[in-house]
């Protein structure tokens, strides 16, 4: 069932759809462009800024343009991560869209209004492509109806990284045996007492992205809603308990810095960290380091999956050429490439050894216990129609979570009077 409600600027990609679809006559077919040389300009909207994820991303273009006469430029444009979803809804509404986009927790929205091309066909209509070695599980969430609207280029577990330098500071050790949210906070404890600096930092939250949090309330077994989608469950007692721990290690333990403090990990400013697997970019060498699965919480072992899709949007003035650079950008070869910095949904290349081929920073034996031992467990944070809303409304009720005499309960049971009238069944 799709949402009633739906931000303004989604419904704006949506017209625009509709109204390439009566231009084009839908859907762009496998057909060879008629485009004269040189006329096609190409662009794709990213919220990478690494240097040597664009120069990867450039290379793959370089070599398609060197076959494909008709594309003038193919350029990766750099949008800022925390104002990415609506700088990209902006520029549509603006009409000044791109031809392709990372997608996120927008694909749901983008999905549902129509705004995005189908890829199924296309992908399987392209010699050599093999379709069928993308694994269900990872395409779900960018697709409907069995139909495919994103390629998942992307699918990362989060992971804990350790700053074996720091811990070592501090006297402590990881004991991957006994490794549980208990055991870090207390590690936590010890580094800073002893160093000054953070002991554990969740990445991305900053006490503000409250949707980042699934990293660690999972651990507790808590949910944000329902599988429906139309019933908040942030005010269970899993969820309670989960904040409890993340409150205390805040203001009791002092295990975790507070807002308005700043400790970036890959900047040797903390002992652990959880990000998705895609972070070991950042890593530098400028500290020891390992990487293990996500720690133990009350509910036992658990493993949540970060994913992010290409697609192609309806709104494209070329949206026949995109798709067929897309699918040169994600056949086996190129993705395989990409598997360099972002764990592919291609069965055939998920194991250590192949991720290892291609991985700079994370040994065969590392990215076999965070990515092939975990992926088929994993579960994918919430998504929902309208996350915008629902991000920026949580996290106005969550900022009196943030005090030393809050009352975690309340503050959840609050937000979950504001988010109820936000969330519609699926």
């Amino acid at each position: 069932m799709k949402s009633a409600r739906k931000l303004a600027a989604v419904a704006t990609i949506a017209a625009s759809a509709l109204l390439v679809s009566a231009c084009s006559g839908g859907a762009p077919d496998a057909a060879p462009t008629s485009a004269p040389p040189g006329s096609v300009e190409l662009r794709m909207s990213v919220w990478t800024s690494d240097a040597n994820q664009l120069a990867l991303f450039n290379s793959v273009a370089d070599e398609y343009k060197t076959t494909h006469p008709e594309i003038k430029s193919i350029t990766f444009e750099s949008l800022p991560f925390a104002d990415y979803n609506t700088t990209l809804t902006t520029q549509v509404a603006g009409g000044n869209a791109p031809d392709m986009a990372w997608v996120g927790d927008i694909a749901k929205d983008l999905i549902v209004s129509d705004a995005m091309v189908p890829l199924t066909e296309p992908f399987k209509a392209t010699k050599g492509y093999d379709y069928d070695d993308i694994l269900p599980s990872v395409a779900k969430s960018f697709s409907q109806d069995g139909e495919l609207y994103a390629y998942p280029f992307s699918n990362s577990p989060f992971a804990l990284y350790v700053n074996k330098t720091l811990l070592a500071e501090a006297g402590q050790t990881v004991d991957p045996a006994d490794l549980t949210w208990e055991n870090v906070s207390k590690m936590g404890t010890a580094v800073n007492a002893q160093t000054g600096k953070a002991g554990f930092v969740i990445r991305d939250f900053n006490f503000s992205s409250w949707l980042t949090l699934p990293a660690v309330w999972t651990g507790w077994g808590a949910e944000a809603w329902n599988d429906k989608g139309d019933t908040c469950t942030m005010d269970t007692p899993e969820m309670v308990d989960a904040f409890q721990f993340l409150h205390d290690a805040v203001y009791v333990d002092k295990s975790m810095p507070g807002p308005g403090v700043t400790a970036d990990f890959f900047a040797g400013d903390a002992a652990f960290t959880t990000a998705q697997v895609s972070r070991a970019s950042l890593l530098d060498g400028s500290f020891d380091f390992d990487i293990y699965p996500l720690p133990a919480g009350p509910a036992g072992d658990y493993s949540v999956l970060g994913q992010a899709g290409m697609g192609v949007l309806q709104s494209s003035k070329h949206p026949q050429e995109a798709v067929d650079f897309l699918s040169f950008l994600t056949n086996p070869t190129n993705s395989a490439k990409l598997a360099q910095f972002f764990p592919p949904p291609r069965e055939s290349l998920l194991t250590g050894e192949k991720l290892a081929a291609v991985n700079t920073k994370l040994s065969e034996e590392q990215l076999t216990r965070v990515v092939v031992d975990e992926l088929p467990e994993a579960v994918s944070p919430p998504v929902h129609t309208g996350p915008a809303e629902i991000a920026q409304t949580g996290k106005t009720v969550l900022d009196r979570m943030w005090t030393p005499d809050a009352d975690v309960k309340e503050v959840l049971t609050d937000m979950c009077g504001a988010l109820e009238p936000l969330l519609t069944a699926e």
